[in-house]
């Protein structure tokens, strides 16, 4: 397991060459591939956000990771993580001694998250054993105002079986910073968002860089809070994005309004609802709702950024449908195996590799497909 305490910073560019030639050497074997870009990571503080479990000992809060080998569980501590920001890691001592004094806070604690972000906000997340009542919230405010006199933008979500109790917002504001240009993205807890922000940054600037002066409108499937959707709509004449999640939808809504999109639609549609309708072969209420006319649409690019898992096969069949496809992939081997189904039709054009999981054998690779 990586000593997160103390990252071995001098092994950290042999790792990524390793693991990037392993991957490469991989798709080789049956795809043919152009030359592909490398994009580092920060050495150190590149996590945007963490999740410890709490061991309780009588006024102590210890933070631990659990390490797992086959059956075997061993209790990894940490007094501080040197891949989360250095937010996260001033804020840990602090809460550890905050919370730690505090019987009401403490009392059944077993896990705590951190988010942070670029901008310098932080929402920190609590989660209980035990049923939360007023007297905790009562004592949570309290935390909250010693906690802001480290940092002015802190809050406080806690979280029991059936629970969520959010003093003030359960989100957090960050700002990116593509190619130049600033973007604002509302993050909400328990949301899916890149972890590493500074790469997440790198990823949006070159998909934009590879699709401009692109033709058509471009649609997105599973498109989360609007990451990419939001950056690449200057590119396109119309961008239409699918999402399932209402959180997610309803913060992609207030992250396009934000940075003043207006050519971007989202829809809280599956994909294979979404390519239902553009066939015609059904008709949804939430697309009268929204008045979205698809006919309008001339979507030639389509862009996917599937789970670890890849995409499934009827997902295959619908992107095969595009001129263009744009592949966000946290996961080299299920990518492989979705290129080499798609290969008979479609060439790889444009290819890169970005560090967003350090010292681990993860990497997030971007890919541009055209079809042959």
């Amino acid at each position: 397991m990586i000593d997160y305490e103390n990252l071995d910073v001098n092994s950290y560019q042999k790792l990524l060459n390793e693991k990037v030639a392993k991957y490469v050497e991989l798709f080789q074997a049956e795809l043919e591939l152009p030359n592909y870009e490398v994009f580092e990571s920060e050495v150190k503080n590149y996590r945007m956000r963490a999740e410890f479990n709490v061991y309780l000992e009588g006024e102590s809060i210890k933070y631990y990771m659990v390490k797992k080998e086959g059956k075997l569980k061993e209790r990894i501590f940490v007094s501080k993580f040197e891949p989360a920001t250095l937010l996260i890691n001033k804020f840990m001592p602090i809460l550890a001694e905050l919370v730690g004094k505090n019987s009401v806070l403490r009392e059944r604690l077993f896990d705590i998250d951190f988010l942070s972000t670029l901008s310098g906000e932080l929402l920190i997340t609590l989660t209980y054993h035990k049923k939360l009542n007023e007297e905790w919230e009562h004592e949570a405010k309290q935390l909250l105002v010693e906690l802001r006199k480290y940092n002015k933008v802190v809050n406080i979500i806690g979280r029991s079986y059936k629970q969520k109790i959010v003093l003030e917002q359960d989100f957090v504001n960050e700002t990116l910073t593509v190619n130049g240009k600033q973007y604002y993205y509302q993050q909400v807890e328990n949301s899916f968002t890149q972890p590493n922000a500074k790469v997440s940054e790198k990823m949006l600037s070159f998909v934009q860089n590879i699709t401009k002066g692109s033709k058509g409108d471009l649609l997105e499937l599973y498109c989360g809070n609007g990451n990419f959707s939001i950056a690449l709509a200057e590119n396109f004449e119309k961008v239409l994005a699918t999402e399932i999640s209402k959180v997610s939808v309803a913060s992609a809504q207030e992250n396009i309004a934000k940075n003043h999109v207006d050519n971007l639609k989202i829809l809280r549609m599956s994909a294979e609802e979404f390519s239902s309708a553009m066939k015609g072969e059904r008709e949804f209420f939430r697309l009268r709702q929204s008045n979205t006319d698809l006919s309008s649409y001339n979507c030639e690019t389509i862009l996917v950024d599937p789970p670890r898992a890849g995409l499934d096969d009827k997902t295959l069949n619908i992107i095969s449908e595009y001129k263009n496809i744009i592949y966000v992939s946290c996961n080299p081997l299920t990518l492989y195996e979705n290129l080499k189904a798609l290969a008979a039709k479609f060439k790889i054009e444009k290819l890169a590799f970005f560090d967003q999981f350090p010292y681990t054998e993860h990497v997030e690779t971007v890919c541009l497909l055209s079809h042959k």
